[in-house]
């Protein structure tokens, strides 16, 4: 990305690389900007450079090429604590041995801020996260859930412009990890705060995000809305990585009228959308979400491509039936179809056909 693009930026990484050895980088050439007051998510496997990135940011790690701006300005030789910004991490680090107020307090201190403006700020950090009653309490004494919110507080009472999240719920049980994914994206909205957090988890992600940085092996595989990466994946790491996808190997046949004609490895036919395939001859990953999936087609376009399906398994999940079939060698093909009175229930044994449209098809790189 050039510098002009990103100069209206409120944080950019330009051509970032990062490597710890001098040999292997574990952040290749990163580009990216982020305007201000956006809820942007690294997102991507262990290892992938998403916490390296993070902790450039936040100053812990150096970048061995290229730049990091803040609101415009290097930020490469600038110490952590003077980069104004809010960490929360996964494992709290409260200080033990202080109160959750003057655990609130510290960084206020730090920046020398005084006293009355201290126990202001301090209680309005509290009652942002419903825990005004709780500042005489050291940190043992509260649970996991408190514990993340006071770290939360802490990172937002000196009213940072930038907050950086390294995997702060995941030591939370799932119900309180969700209830507190929508209070903390509510609270960074409500204050305008922007944000960058880190997750390998991929509901977390698409649930919280504006947009969110798909990261694999040090770079940066896609960048788009959460809604963009679900229905539109660029490429098989993507699909595979973001939400449940059906994938059949093949081979294009033909490539002609914005569609790709794909012969699957069972010789069925299929028409996809080519997304990074354009040549006859090439290998393909097919990509299918299992609930664009039709087992009823009727609801399917005239002339569009089924294939025979053998039923493996059915499994009844309240909202929704889970189907798992065999199509085109693939044992783990599944649909999903919504509960309803007049939805068909399939029996393990049955030889059925299923079909989708195929711009609901993406014909990626077979990797």
């Amino acid at each position: 990305m050039a510098e002009s693009q990103s100069s209206d930026a409120f944080v950019a990484f330009e051509r970032v690389q990062k490597s710890y050895d001098g040999e292997t980088l574990v952040v290749k050439d990163l580009n990216l900007s982020m305007p201000k007051g956006e809820f942007l998510t690294m997102l991507g496997p262990s290892g992938s450079g998403k916490t390296t990135c993070l902790m450039m940011l936040a100053g812990f790690e150096t970048a061995t090429h290229g730049k990091i701006l803040l609101d415009g300005v290097s930020i490469n030789n600038i110490p952590p604590h003077k980069r104004g910004i809010g960490m929360v991490f996964q494992n709290y680090a409260l200080f033990p041995h202080m109160t959750v107020a003057e655990n609130l307090s510290f960084p206020l201190e730090v920046r020398k801020i005084g006293k009355s403006d201290r126990e202001a700020k301090v209680k309005r950090a509290l009652d942002m996260v419903q825990m005004g009653a709780f500042g005489g309490r050291r940190p043992a004494q509260l649970s996991g859930g408190q514990q993340q919110r006071i770290a939360l507080a802490r990172a937002l009472v000196f009213e940072p412009e930038l907050v950086l999240m390294d995997e702060p719920l995941g030591a939370l049980d799932k119900q309180l990890r969700e209830h507190m994914q929508f209070e903390i994206t509510n609270l960074a909205h409500d204050l305008g705060i922007t944000t960058v957090y880190v997750t390998h988890d991929q509901t977390e992600a698409l649930t919280m995000s504006d947009r969110v940085a798909v990261f694999e092996d040090g770079r940066i595989q896609q960048l788009d809305p959460p809604d963009v990466l679900y229905e539109s994946p660029q490429n098989s790491f993507v699909a595979q990585f973001i939400g449940e996808n059906n994938t059949l190997e093949g081979t294009v046949k033909e490539v002609k009228n914005g569609l790709a004609l794909v012969q699957l490895d069972d010789g069925e036919l299929i028409d996809c959308k080519p997304v990074n395939v354009s040549e006859p001859g090439e290998r393909t990953l097919v990509s299918i979400r299992p609930e664009r999936v039709e087992v009823d087609k009727s609801r399917l376009k005239e002339g569009t491509h089924t294939v025979k399906a053998e039923v493996l398994e059915f499994i009844y999940m309240g909202d929704i039936f889970r189907t798992r079939l065999r199509v085109a060698g693939n044992d783990n093909f599944v649909i999903k179809s919504r509960n309803a009175p007049d939805q068909v229930r399939l029996e393990p044994g049955q030889q059925i056909e299923v079909g989708w449209l195929p711009e609901d098809c993406r014909a990626l790189d077979a990797k």
